[in-house]
């Protein structure tokens, strides 16, 4: 799950790394005013809350001097479609910003920790040339790039910690506190069971080290340890993609036309490239898992044929566990609540295959067999023209 940047901030905050004074998030123009005087003397920086990196660039950070410089600069952002190098052409709304206080930067710095899945484990990346992206200095500078692997049994060590302050060519002044914000960044990250926890960048001022952006990542599948985040909103998520987790089922929505009722992870990514390659292209795939039953079965269909893009639906069913024949079974029941408006092609193999396939041959209702995988991407494809 990704976190906006004020929710990072807050987690920051909450672990002793120093952040800019903060007005809080506006919604509307109205709130403008008290959250100004939340953050503070100006001058004070406007930002879009959206989960992409690029923002600046994009017109999605402002720096504003006066109270009407800040309205005008919330203004024209309130409401915007932001669209970055990060947001793979599509535009992101912009609901909502964070009014913070401006700060006199001295030198910029990358800090980061991230899960380094070649070491099992996670890793600091620093650079003394902060405020750019990663990715490109990384490119064309990779010796720019610090690593400090971290043993998650005991986080970051003291020396350790200074070793890397040395190497970013900190004023000794600063030393005692960059340690103490690298060693937090770390607690941080071990503790809310993060897939990335980023400060870019990471700035130095009169009064400090500052975190003047921040990134956090965790992981979905240890989000039952943190019933705080889990309850929370994800913005990514699209409406049916919200109604799919409450039911417990995986659903991802896609640009293509075939809808994809799958058990398994594995099969998914098999069953989306055979229709590539069968020339059609998946409007989504829903993950069943390995105890598709009726009530599953249903709903699946049910988010599925919300998808005005679908065409065409393609069940690819493993049985395993779960036998062919009550899958078949789960599939006419779930049929006889759902009104199928569309073609659909059934591919069953495993245990009970053949019935799995007597039921459905015998049912009477419009389905497509399939004899294999092959068979059954053709068959959706074409019943999606």
């Amino acid at each position: 799950m990704k976190l906006l940047e004020y929710e990072s901030k807050e987690l920051f905050r909450a672990h002793g790394i120093p952040v800019p004074p903060s007005g809080g998030v506006i919604r509307t123009l109205a709130q403008l005013p008290a959250a100004l005087k939340r953050a503070g003397k100006g001058p004070w920086v406007i930002k879009a809350q959206v989960l992409a990196g690029g923002r600046g660039k994009a017109g999605g950070i402002k720096l504003t001097r006066t109270p009407a410089e800040a309205r005008e600069a919330a203004r024209s952002i309130l409401g915007m479609t932001l669209t970055t190098h990060q947001t793979q052409g599509q535009g992101l709304k912009v609901r909502e910003v964070l009014i913070e206080g401006g700060a006199k930067i001295e030198r910029e710095i990358y800090l980061s920790v991230v899960m380094d899945r070649k070491a099992c484990g996670p890793t600091i990346i620093a650079s003394a040339e902060g405020g750019m992206e990663i990715e490109k200095l990384a490119a064309e500078k990779p010796g720019a790039i610090l690593r400090q692997p971290v043993d998650p049994s005991t986080g970051l060590p003291d020396f350790a910690a200074r070793r890397l302050a040395f190497q970013l060519g900190l004023p000794a002044q600063h030393v005692a506190g960059f340690c103490h914000l690298a060693k937090s960044l770390v607690r941080l990250f071990l503790e809310h069971d993060c897939s990335l926890v980023e400060v870019n960048p990471l700035v130095l001022t009169p009064k400090g080290l500052l975190a003047l952006d921040g990134k956090v990542v965790t992981d979905d599948n240890a989000l039952f340890r943190h019933p705080d985040l889990a309850k929370r909103k994800d913005p990514e998520l699209s409406s049916l993609e919200r109604e799919a987790k409450k039911a417990d089922l995986s659903y991802i929505g896609l640009d293509g036309s075939i809808g994809c009722m799958v058990n398994g992870a594995g099969l998914a990514m098999g069953t989306m490239d055979t229709i590539v390659l069968a020339g059609g292209r998946p409007a989504n795939f829903l993950d069943v898992g390995g105890a598709a039953n009726e009530e599953r079965v249903t709903k699946a269909f049910q988010l599925i044929l919300k998808d005005s893009k679908v065409k065409a639906v393609l069940v690819n069913i493993f049985g395993g566990i779960v036998k062919c024949d009550m899958i078949a079974a789960g599939i006419l029941a779930a049929l006889k609540k759902v009104k199928l408006r569309v073609p659909l092609v059934v591919r069953l193999q495993g245990t009970n295959v053949d019935k799995g396939r007597e039921l459905l041959a015998q049912a009477k209702v419009n389905i497509t067999p399939a004899e294999d995988l092959w068979d059954a991407a053709k068959k959706a494809v074409e019943a999606a023209r």
